[in-house]
């Protein structure tokens, strides 16, 4: 494994890993600034005290405040005094951390706990940007958006995962992208790293009066043949996404346990040429119902047509002809899915069932299972175990059945 594999694997697990943290960052921040601006003081106070034990100088400072002017606690100068002092030191961060003896005697599983709990990131990030002058307001607006871990608005979407090491019980097939008609090579290695980057931005609330939000989100897959003497990228699908979410009425939820509807657009390509080029478009509709710690998500979908290609693409002579890249997907994808996901304590456990009933006149489909735990008690890192046998597991290979299994870690937990 050369510099740049590594460099490269490094750069996506740190990429995985802040997603899931800005997503988890301190919510009781969020809340202890809302009360205090709407001048509930009673129900800031605790999150407040919460947050000014992370360190956060702006929660010192409101309780300083409160403390001050008998906001919502009893008049007492000394605990402002104390409050405002410590909001006051630039060295406030470090109050809480403990000595390097202390963290010695813990075992190392509970130090590699602690690195990954966001609380610890979001201090040690507050401690260097203590250090930053915020003497006008335009800075003071810039470090505290990055103190309160604003990621541009977005939030996971579909799960986010890495999975070092992936196998499939065969080794799988190169498409030649200017030849159709070439003899068949497989890369090297069965096994491979896979890993998903989804993200969703919320762009309207209410906008129709019903109560719906308009949601544009991005998913990327990719399957990397790490383990394969040049250790290419075998195949990258790209899933740009934009759907209205409506929350059922009272009475559908009370005698249907249906939560919400969704309707949407997804594209899903690959982002290649000639012959290894691979998307369509769909239009789909999703519900979701619970019961209990059962969440049951069916979805069907109508795929936007596309021109055929023209005979020459077929028989190698035009390469790059435009039109369908796979007319025949629905005989193996189908025409929708569906997906349970069931929450047991910190377990997660999920599955997807797709089948085409037939289509083309051969029954196919396919079974996307998986597990995940937190990872030594950490809110937002998990052991991901999953497992996959059918067609569709990536467009490159729609129409080729698969079976693999992959082992690794998820940033977030997918829900709807």
């Amino acid at each position: 494994m050369n510099l740049t594999k590594l460099s490269l694997l490094f750069i996506t697990s740190t990429l995985l890993l802040n997603i899931s943290l800005y997503a988890d960052n301190s919510i009781s921040y969020i809340k202890s600034e809302q009360y205090f601006n709407e001048q509930l003081y009673k129900e800031a106070k605790p999150l407040l005290e919460k947050e000014a034990k992370k360190g956060s100088k702006a929660s010192m400072y409101r309780l300083g405040f409160m403390y001050k002017n008998g906001l919502g606690v009893k008049q007492d100068d000394k605990k402002a005094a104390y409050w405002f002092q410590k909001s006051a030191s630039e060295y406030a961060f470090t109050l809480n951390m403990i000595s390097n003896a202390e963290i010695e005697k813990k075992p190392f599983t509970k130090r590699l706990s602690d690195q990954l709990n966001p609380s610890t990131n979001k201090k040690g990030a507050e401690y260097a940007l203590s250090k930053m002058d915020t003497n006008t307001p335009e800075t003071k607006e810039l470090i505290s958006s990055h103190i309160k871990g604003n990621f541009f608005g977005l939030k996971p979407y579909k799960t986010n995962f890495l999975l070092p090491m992936s196998y499939s019980s065969k080794k799988y097939a190169r498409v030649d992208s200017k030849n159709l008609n070439a003899p068949t090579t497989y890369y090297d290695s069965n096994s491979e790293i896979e890993f998903q980057i989804s993200l969703k931005k919320l762009l309207t609330y209410n906008l129709f009066g019903f109560n719906e939000y308009l949601t544009a989100a991005f998913t990327q897959k990719v399957w990397w043949q790490l383990y394969s003497d040049s250790g290419p990228f075998r195949e990258t699908n790209y899933l740009p996404e934009l759907f209205i979410t409506l929350p059922s009425s009272q009475n559908m939820d009370e005698k249907y346990r249906l939560k919400a509807t969704k309707f949407g657009y997804l594209h899903e390509s690959n982002g290649q040429e000639g012959y290894e080029s691979r998307s369509w478009n769909r239009l789909y509709i999703s519900g979701i119902f619970q019961f209990d710690n059962l969440f049951i998500k069916p979805r069907v979908w109508y795929r936007i047509p596309e021109d055929k290609k023209s005979d020459s693409f077929y028989n190698g002579t035009h390469p790059n002809a435009k039109g369908d890249d796979n007319p025949n997907i629905y005989e193996y994808l189908g025409y929708g899915d569906l997906e349970l996901s069931y929450l047991f304590g910190k377990h997660k456990i999920g599955s997807k069932f797709r089948y085409n009933f037939g289509a083309g006149g051969t029954n196919r489909g396919s079974i996307n299972a998986h597990w995940s735990y937190p990872f030594f008690n950490s809110k937002n890192t998990f052991w991901y175990v999953k497992f996959f046998n059918g067609y569709g597991e990536s467009l490159i290979d729609y129409n080729n059945h698969i079976t693999k299994t992959s082992f690794g870690f998820s940033f977030s937990r997918g829900l709807f």
